[in-house]
């Protein structure tokens, strides 16, 4: 997502040019009753040690760029561009970066009243917690992710309030069924570290499954082993969604033809990236336009 990487890239640089260590600064986009949606960049990299956090809330956290390990009382996690980051209230974890610089989040904080009520007016049982440290890109979650993150780039008129809703029943859904590996070794994070930050960086480019595996030093049944297990989905599903998520960003954003869309974004033929589409969004690009862009009409006391 080249446009939500900017401000990423700018705070690492600034943190370059001065010499001082990584840092998190958070910005407030919106809040409520019991709810509160921050934009948060961390320029911390290798350099610098974890220290251990609190919790104060139920959070949800979508990661919009960069990448980070992610320690809880649930477990460990690599966590990914399209990856979320559960937190529950009272619980200590630790964010490091240990194999590269920064990382950008979209964090979602609801008090727990709030929440535990709002899960119950959903319908879902009363529940300790997350049971998971992290929910992995998954085709399910990729409405709700895209449309935040374009709520980021083009400052719409998209409810804050109705997405933080959304994200927290969709998530609670969705955490009883995923299950995290035991701790795989520091090497192997390291090389599909790198394979991430590649494929981010270069969400056009072919991907070459051997090639990938032959840079990670892994063999092919390996890297494909090791690259799911720490992402939750497999090499080929990351590029797709993150060309897809890409290209509803834009779709959101600017009034470019599909065509040019759907080939800058690494797709080399418009009808299977309108099959790829439906399928992730459950719309074609163009009814997915203009649903983004009736919602964004002007209309009295939207958040």
């Amino acid at each position: 997502m080249a446009k939500i990487a900017v401000a990423l890239r700018g705070a690492l640089e600034r943190r370059r040019a001065q010499g001082v260590p990584g840092g998190v600064t958070a910005r407030v986009l919106a809040h409520g009753d019991g709810w509160s949606v921050a934009d948060v960049v961390c320029t911390s990299g290798p350099q610098d040690q974890p220290f251990e956090e609190l919790h104060t809330d139920y959070s949800i956290a979508i990661v919009l760029a960069g990448s980070f390990q992610y320690r809880s009382e649930a477990g460990e996690a690599l966590m990914t561009p399209g990856s979320l980051m559960l937190g529950n209230p009272g619980r200590c974890f630790e964010c490091g970066h240990e194999h590269a610089d920064g990382d950008r989040c979209l964090s979602f904080r609801y008090d727990r009243e709030y929440f535990e009520r709002l899960i119950a007016d959903a319908g879902h049982k009363p529940r300790r917690g997350f049971a998971t440290p992290r929910i992995p890109p998954v085709r399910h979650l990729a409405p709700v992710i895209a449309t935040a993150a374009a709520k980021v780039v083009s400052h719409n008129a998209l409810s804050w309030e109705e997405l933080a809703i959304g994200l927290a029943t969709c998530t609670v859904g969705l955490d009883a069924g995923v299950s995290i590996d035991a701790r795989t070794p520091a090497k192997a994070v390291a090389k599909v570290t790198r394979t991430v930050r590649w494929i981010d960086q270069h969400p056009e480019a072919s991907l070459a499954l051997d090639t990938l595996a032959r840079d990670a030093g892994l063999s092919v049944y390996h890297f494909l082993r090791t690259f799911e297990r720490l992402t939750g989905v497999t090499p080929h599903q990351y590029l797709v969604r993150a060309r897809l998520r890409e290209a509803a960003i834009r779709l959101s954003a600017e009034r470019g033809r599909i065509l040019d869309i759907a080939l800058d974004c690494g797709f080399g033929d418009v009808s299977n990236f309108n099959r790829a589409f439906r399928a992730e969004f459950g719309l074609n690009p163009r009814a997915y336009r203009d649903r983004v862009t009736a919602s964004m009409r002007p209309c009295s006391r939207r958040a």
